[in-house]
C-alpha cells in the first residue's frame, strides 16, 4: 500500500512539473506551432488596407470599407474604442478584435 502511495505521489509530481498534461510529444508540437492570441500580428486601423481588416473576425468587404471610411472622414483613429462608431462594428464583434487591432499615427494617413 505504500508502495502504491508513493507511486501516485510521484506521477501527481511529474505531472506537476510540466503543467499537468499528460500529452504526448506529437500533441505538444502541434499545440506549439499554433499561433496564440498574443502571437497574431496587430492590425493598425490607421495604415490598414482593406484585406487586412477582413482578416479580422467578423469583419467582411463591406465592413472594411466603412472602417476606411470613417478613418478618412474623421482623420484617423484616435483610439481603438472608436470602432464602435462604425456601421456593422457591434460590441460583440469589438471584444472580438480589440486584441487585434492598434491605433497608431493618423498623420498623413487618408
Amino acid at each position: 500500500m505504500r508502495h502504491l502511495l508513493l507511486i501516485t505521489a510521484l506521477v501527481f509530481a511529474v505531472a506537476g512539473s510540466t503543467g499537468g498534461s499528460w500529452a504526448g510529444p506529437e500533441e505538444t508540437q502541434v499545440g506549439a506551432a499554433q499561433p496564440s492570441a498574443t502571437e497574431r500580428p496587430v492590425i493598425d486601423l490607421n495604415t490598414a488596407d482593406s484585406a487586412a481588416l477582413e482578416s479580422l473576425p467578423g469583419v467582411g468587404p463591406r465592413t472594411a470599407e466603412l472602417i476606411i471610411e470613417y478613418r478618412t472622414d474623421t482623420g484617423g483613429f484616435k483610439k481603438v474604442e472608436e470602432l464602435m462608431n462604425v456601421r456593422g462594428i457591434v460590441e460583440a464583434t469589438f471584444l472580438r478584435i480589440r486584441e487585434l487591432v492598434r491605433v497608431g499615427s493618423s498623420e498623413g494617413k487618408g
